[in-house]
């Protein structure tokens, strides 16, 4: 492969002008269909299998006027201080909201307070019902505008109207903020080149592939329905890994210039050499991604090849657009004007640091598997859900609505569950009315509203109110014991029903996650580990990377719990509410942390298989390896975490947890596993670090990452000449 690459290099540098102008039409074909065909996207996380979906599709065809799938709005309406929505003026008030609600585009049906009889208690506030007749995402931002402004009369007249609901989510955006990552991305580069010039060419390659990649995300939206984080997740990718691999065939560029090779030969031998190792980085990448599709999930398949495209994107760029950006530049990249640091004689830091390790190999591998421990024992006490009103921040009106909800009829108001029964074949009527006696029955169970009942008379919905909140395990509970009712049911009616709603709908997203977790990492983790060994020609290494990963995605979660659960540390990174941990967060970094971990893992221990393959010693190959991949190394991880980092400012709770997330996993496996971990395992285990038994290294082809075989062709500079002709 390494000699293919170097071709593919020089080819591209020569033919510098031409790889540009495909590219740009490329980028310009894309954004012009993106403009002109792109579609809503969706913040549904519904999974196609599921009892909840199962349900909403019965009603779709046989109660459509239930309108139970679409959108769906709770319009708290709350009287000032010392007064009642009961009273004639409150009553005036909230009819006001109400006949607006039922004029307002899109609306389907609307549930007046009073004859719902859905109002406080103590009457201070009053609880409206709206439903759509298109689900929430497909709402436009006039129509979220339209209903926000129904409150407005009642407003004037001291009334506070809050409104909750999937209809009044907008879809999460990117702002100026997440830039800031990138801003910092610049400085390291600038660090670690000492130059603009050589700094500039991976943020612009990088930001050519990111907008490649999402102007074809924005082109499939108007064709496909992808979840609203998917461009979000694409963008964190592809910027980290766009930046990562330029630099690190900018930084084998600078190196080969330095050994007097012409631009185009060093463009060549980059390409061959670091080109070949952010193929392999890149394609464990690819797997932990594209591997999302096998776990039964469409909205997270679509989020995963979304991504994986993305670094197709980088890969592609790297490997042709990178090499021409070169031929434009020459070897004026390899100055060094901007002197950031004093140069020094001796052994480097990263040098320096190795032989610490491997001085003190047991002991500080006992102290990073310690602090690896202590991070993670939060983890023990996770919780998984699905946002909801509840997470939102505290000064946006789904918060205030869901706490004047909370506080005039309970916690569980916030999340109905919608029951879905079925006659039987008969239409027995005795079967909706067992239903509705069996529910009342059971614990944590406020209130069952009479059922509705469809034209034909086979299908009745019920609403059931839990006394607890829509995240808690209690409501868990009750939707699996309403579920339990069906069997005895159907034996004595002949009927059945089944449960659905948004929370019952969370609630089985979320099982279907976490039983999907197992599974996928150990699909990811036996593919990766095949390629790894390809790649190392190893058995021992391969293992090693992907232990040390783990421990660095439980080190992860334990972080994500202390911060977006139990509350650590909010005010410094801006975090406006904490409460249940995003459940799809866990499968999402697990797919993506472990891509970027063998990324580091590629580019820091093939430099040390290299120095191995030559005959150095196995103590001196890790620290021969370590010297020249550690500087690269850190400036690649400091990217990543800048880039990702930048996501934690952003307004959905859920954009900063995956940003969180992906930063503290790149810092733990980074700096404790690949920098700390790494180099002490190998020192430890000398030779052995190499095993592979004779009749697998027999069957294993020889990829060469490491490009021994185009050093071997290209042989001393003077054979550069025949090479060229060749090329």
């Amino acid at each position: 492969m390494a000699p293919f690459l170097y071709r593919l290099g020089r080819l591209s540098f020569r033919r510098r002008a031409l790889v540009a102008a495909v590219w740009a039409l490329v980028l310009a074909a894309l954004g012009a269909g993106a403009l002109t065909l792109s579609g809503k996207l969706s913040d549904s996380v519904t999974i196609p299998g599921t009892e909840s979906q199962q349900a909403i599709d019965r009603l779709a065809e046989h109660f459509p006027q239930a309108a139970a799938g679409g959108g769906t709005a709770r319009v708290a309406i709350a009287a000032p201080d010392g007064q009642k929505v009961t009273d004639p003026a409150g009553r005036a008030a909230v009819e006001s909201v109400v006949g607006k609600l039922k004029s307002a585009p899109k609306v389907a049906a609307v549930v007046d307070p009073f004859q719902a009889k859905s109002v406080s208690p103590d009457g201070g506030v009053a609880l409206a019902q709206v439903s759509y007749q298109v689900k929430g995402f497909e709402l436009s931002d006039s129509d979220r505008a339209a209903l926000l402004a129904t409150g407005d009369h009642a407003k004037q007249l001291g009334y506070q109207v809050e409104y909750g609901g999937d209809a009044v989510q907008g879809i999460p955006a990117t702002g100026a903020t997440e830039g800031l990552g990138v801003a910092v991305a610049a400085v390291v580069l600038i660090i670690t080149f000492g130059s603009l010039l050589a700094a500039g060419i991976p943020l612009l390659t990088a930001l050519i592939g990111v907008g490649v990649g999402m102007a074809g995300i924005m082109l499939a939206s108007g064709s496909l329905e992808l979840n609203s984080n998917t461009p979000v997740l694409a963008l964190m990718i592809g910027l980290a890994v766009g930046i990562d691999y330029a630099l690190f065939i900018v930084s084998r560029y600078r190196h080969e210039l330095a050994e007097g090779r012409e631009p185009e030969e060093a463009a060549g031998r980059a390409v061959g050499t670091a080109g070949s190792a952010v193929v392999f980085a890149g394609l464990t990448v690819i797997i932990a991604l594209a591997g999302l599709t096998v776990v039964g999930i469409p909205f997270l398949g679509q989020m995963g090849i979304a991504a994986a495209a993305t670094v197709v994107i980088a890969v592609l760029i790297a490997l042709t657009l990178l090499p021409a950006v070169l031929g434009f530049a020459g070897a004026r990249v390899a100055s060094t004007k901007i002197r950031v640091r004093r140069r020094t004689e001796g052994p480097s830091h990263g040098e320096r640091w190795a032989r610490f390790v491997a001085r003190h190999r047991v002991p500080v591998l006992l102290t990073a598997l310690v602090g690896l421990a202590v991070v993670a024992i939060p983890a023990l006490s996770m919780q998984l859900g699905l946002p909801n009103d509840s997470t939102a921040a505290p000064d946006t009106t789904q918060r205030k609505a869901y706490d004047l909800v909370s506080k005039g009829f309970g916690e569980g108001a916030n999340g109905p569950l919608l029951v879905v029964v079925d006659t039987g074949p008969n239409h027995n009527p005795a079967a909706l009315k067992q239903a509705a006696a069996d529910i009342g029955k059971l614990p944590d169970v406020a209130a069952v509203t009479p059922p509705k009942v469809n034209p034909a008379g086979d299908t009745a919905l019920l609403t059931v109110i839990p006394k607890s909140g829509p995240s808690s395990t209690q409501t868990e509970d009750l939707v699996s014991a309403i579920r339990a009712q069906s069997a005895p049911l159907a034996e004595n009616t002949g009927g059945s029903l089944a449960v659905t709603g948004q929370t019952a709908a969370n609630i089985d997203v979320s099982q279907k996650l976490s039983d999907a977790m197992l599974p996928y990492l150990a699909l990811i983790v036996g593919l990766a580990f095949l390629l790894l060994m390809l790649v190392f020609r190893s058995v021992v290494v391969p293992l090693k990377a992907t232990l040390g990963f783990l421990g660095s995605v439980v080190a992860t979660f334990g972080a994500v719990v202390a911060v977006f659960q139990w509350g650590w540390l909010t005010d410094l990174l801006g975090v406006a509410s904490t409460g249940p941990i995003m459940s799809m967060l866990p499968i999402l970094l697990i797919g993506v942390l472990f891509g970027l971990a063998m990324d580091y893992q590629v580019f820091l221990v093939t430099r040390m298989r290299e120095e191995h393959v030559h005959g150095a010693e196995p103590q001196e190959a890790m620290v021969t390896g370590f010297r020249h991949g550690s500087r690269v190394v850190v400036a690649a991880a400091l990217i990543m975490i800048s880039v990702f980092a930048g996501f934690v400012l952003a307004e959905s709770t859920l954009i900063q947890s995956i940003g969180f997330a992906l930063a503290f996993g790149v810092l733990v496996d980074a700096f404790v596993i690949r920098m700390t971990i790494v180099p002490a395992v190998m020192s430890l285990l000398g030779r052995g670090a190499w095993w592979l038994p004779k009749w697998l290294d027999r069957i294993l082809p020889n990829v060469d990452v490491e490009g021994e075989g185009l050093v071997r062709e290209l042989g001393a500079p003077g054979d550069d000449e025949r090479e060229l002709t060749r090329v």
